[in-house]
């Protein structure tokens, strides 16, 4: 495949954004003809598809954010209207809200581009520690890896012992998952009797769904000899940027448009400016215009030596609402309330922390009825949590009464990323 997917990546600046103007166009026109979700979008604000040539007249439509994609597909299942009826969709995912997926046709390269720029190729045998079950993440990985010509091995969320195992028998040369579960199955490797440098030869990781600390890519490079690189995507879209080995920004991926907005405003920043990164993924079934992720960055312009083309993403500087990512995946505060629905009588909150390497979720709650019975209080509200939000509770703290304040956030995220 050479050094780059296709030219796609190295065309000069004005060309990208004249081929991707006219795919927008044609994506507006599409999904005016073929979808009743983005007819009235248009409709509403007056627009017809004519309206939408370039990437600047994408601040004529609205920003959907995940509360209110999930208000959709609640009022129009399953894709809140916004897909083509017709179109053949390969697979459906799911993600916590719910919010239903459909995926692309498998010639997307979704994916793909982050992983040769991380050097996965023909020869390396890749684990791909995410999971295969409903959510996108473990296929779309998946899919990518083969794109590139690896050979995976998907051992999904299997234990850290099997994953030391698998790594240690199918002789692993690359990792692709969370950086957090990576060092706990080196944790596991060393208390197994394993020196991971010495006795394994994964020399290359590929990160998603959750930050990755500088301390612990240090840990990485130096003491274990990997390679680390971050990618960044959101489930609605799919795969938005990733790093090249000069991991200066992150390369924004040749499929998606990306605005860095005001969140106030809704209109776009200069590049440099912090805002709110904000998706456009180009395609022909599914019609998600300006999906705004809620995470903050800005834009660096600066050419790359390593040869691609595009504007690049400077990192995730933290979130615009409330919502926050746990163990690679998103909790909301909608969530959060639909679970403590099913207690009533109880004040609910959950605190997110960061105890080494991992995320820790503790459930606080505030018993404001006497005659509650707190007998398997705990177990039945760590279910309920799992079954809503996916995420497990690590903890469930009963507190005083009324210690929880009335007007309190149900959702606190006190992590520190060092």
């Amino acid at each position: 495949m050479g050094d780059y997917l296709d030219n796609l990546e190295t065309m000069p600046r004005f060309e990208r954004e004249e081929y991707q103007g006219r795919r927008l166009s044609e994506m507006a026109r599409i999904g005016y003809e073929r979808s009743a979700g983005v007819r009235k979008i248009f409709d509403e604000r007056g627009l017809t598809p004519s309206d939408i040539q370039t990437l600047k007249d994408l601040v004529k439509l609205p920003v959907i954010n995940r509360e209110q994609l999930v208000e959709l597909e609640m009022k129009s299942p399953p894709f809140g209207g916004l897909e083509d009826p017709n179109a053949e969709i390969e697979r459906i995912f799911t993600s916590p809200g719910p919010v239903y997926e459909p995926h692309l046709h498998s010639g997307d390269p979704l994916w793909a581009r982050a992983y040769k720029a991380a050097g996965f190729g023909r020869g390396d045998i890749a684990l791909n520690a995410f999971s295969y079950h409903m959510v996108a993440a473990g296929l779309t990985f998946h899919g990518g890896l083969r794109k590139v010509g690896a050979t995976v091995v998907p051992s999904g969320a299997s234990t850290t012992q099997q994953q030391v195992q698998l790594i240690r028998d199918l002789q692993v040369t690359g990792y692709t998952g969370t950086p957090s579960f990576l060092m706990a199955i080196i944790d596991k490797a060393g208390e197994m009797g394993f020196d991971f440098s010495k006795d394994f030869r994964v020399r290359r990781a590929s990160f998603a769904a959750e930050p990755l600390q500088p301390s612990l890519r240090q840990r990485f490079e130096t003491e274990f000899g990997i390679d680390t690189y971050q990618m960044y995507g959101a489930t609605e879209v799919g795969d938005v940027a990733y790093e090249c080995r000069h991991k200066k920004g992150w390369h924004i991926c040749e499929e998606t448009i990306v605005e860095i907005i005001d969140p106030a405003t809704g209109l776009q920043v200069s590049p440099g400016e912090l805002g709110e990164v904000v998706v456009t993924r180009l395609n022909h079934i599914f019609f998600l215009f300006r999906f705004g992720t809620g995470d903050l960055s800005s834009l660096i312009e600066e050419p790359c030596p390593c040869g691609r083309t595009s504007l690049k993403l400077a990192g995730i500087a933290g979130r615009v609402g409330d919502a926050v990512k746990v163990r690679g995946m998103f909790v909301a505060p909608s969530q959060v309330k639909r679970v403590s629905e099913g207690f009533p009588g109880i004040a609910v909150q959950l605190v997110v922390t960061r105890s080494g390497h991992r995320d820790s979720l503790t459930a606080r709650l505030d018993i404001r009825d006497s005659g509650i019975d707190p007998k398997n209080l705990e177990a039945r509200f760590e279910k309920s949590f799992q079954e809503i939000c996916t995420v497990k509770v690590d903890r469930v703290e009963i507190v005083p009464s009324r210690s929880i304040p009335d007007n309190a956030k149900l959702l606190v995220d006190e992590r520190e990323w060092k």
